[in-house]
């Protein structure tokens, strides 16, 4: 009897997995394919927990593969095929334990990260230009098929091989559990920031949305010089904005007379929501020329009021992730101005009950995963 891709690639490893669309995860051994010439092989020692996480632990997008490890999310085609608007979103750190014979970025006990791909085709214009995150072949790192036939499982998990065109170097003056997050909610924040010009001193940021990615995003801001109001439905979190992350100021976004109050005054704003809202309120906010652009991921389609846009001359985008170039220099900016996620850190065996918080957004801001302490 021929041998699964499994049985010829034993490199065992241990992990907690989905079995089914209940989303109840479990400890779950299985196999990672061997290093090659090209690989690293990482010992994971944290482990940021998305929301793409549990919507695909409890294949509420329908292209979950079981049993499922999580830790970042599907290829790119199923993205396109069957779940628009979808991405992956997560963060891998650990220490390198064994190189390829062709590596030469890297040496063992070197501290790396792992963040949304795993690989891509090096070959389209994409790629030529350091934007692997929008390769059609780009392939994310769990509930996917490596080209050798084995599956691929994300980072809930001890170790994990991945070609060193992917890997991150982790600057070593940040901290690995903080950090961690970066490479999600930071590469999300930070790419469109660079891509739309939102990089000039002095300019106004809306951030709408103070979660994993909104508090990220107000942080870099504030690196980057810009004035910073978040925009929230929540006015309890005004104190936090202000006093702990540093935002000038803050907007309730269900308060008519301040909306009134704050119209055309904001040169950009980066949307995180990730539930269905009204675009209306925050198109008012921009300024002639203003841009609005969205990361957030809402699981029906938005609204888009058409006036606003002509008559301000406004702009409406988006943003994926970023290419792996764009995200070592994210890193070494947030390392240079002493930026990290605010995290929760958990045990593997508290994934479940994180999950059931994460479902109610009750997380200050992101959980991350204490893999290398954890019993798995």
């Amino acid at each position: 009897m021929a041998k699964s891709p499994e049985e010829e690639h034993p490199h065992k490893a241990l992990g907690w997995a989905a079995r089914d669309s209940s989303g109840v995860l479990s400890p779950f051994p299985f196999s990672r394919r061997e290093n090659g010439d090209d690989d690293v092989t990482i010992k994971i020692l944290y482990c940021g927990v998305c929301h793409s996480d549990l919507h695909s632990c409890k294949n509420e997008w329908g292209v979950s593969r079981y049993p499922l490890v999580p830790g970042n999310f599907m290829e790119s085609e199923s993205l396109a095929l069957n779940a628009p608007g979808c991405v992956a979103t997560h963060e891998i750190v650990g220490v390198v334990t064994k190189v390829g014979k062709a590596v030469m970025k890297f040496k063992v006990d070197d501290k790396v990260g792992v963040g949304v791909m795993i690989s891509s085709c090096k070959k389209c214009d994409c790629c030529k230009q350091d934007l692997e995150n929008y390769c059609p072949q780009m392939m994310l790192t769990y509930n996917s098929i490596n080209h050798d036939g084995t599956k691929n499982y994300g980072g809930y998990s001890d170790m994990i091989v991945v070609d060193q065109h992917y890997v991150l170097r982790f600057p070593d003056n940040m901290p690995l559990d903080a950090g961690a997050p970066l490479l999600c909610a930071g590469i999300t924040v930070y790419s469109p920031m660079m891509y739309y010009g939102m990089t000039e001193a002095g300019k106004h940021l809306g951030v709408a949305g103070l979660g994993g990615l909104g508090h990220v995003a107000v942080k870099i801001g504030k690196a980057m010089g810009l004035k910073v109001t978040v925009i929230s439905t929540s006015p309890k979190k005004e104190s936090e904005a202000i006093n702990s992350l540093g935002a000038d100021s803050f907007l309730v976004s269900t308060d008519p007379a301040k909306l009134k109050a704050a119209t055309g005054t904001m040169d950009f704003i980066i949307d995180t929501v990730s539930a269905v809202h009204p675009l209306l309120p925050l198109l008012s906010l921009l300024k002639l020329n203003g841009k609005l652009i969205t990361v957030g991921l809402p699981e029906k389609p938005l609204e888009l009021p058409i006036f606003p846009l002509v008559l301000g001359r406004r702009l409406v985008g988006g943003s994926d992730i970023g290419g792996i170039k764009e995200t070592q220099e994210m890193l070494d900016f947030c390392a240079k101005h002493n930026i990290t996620a605010d995290i929760e850190l958990i045990k593997m065996d508290q994934i479940n009950t994180a999950m059931e918080r994460l479902a109610r957004s009750d997380v200050r801001y992101r959980f991350v995963i204490d893999v290398g302490n954890s019993k798995l």
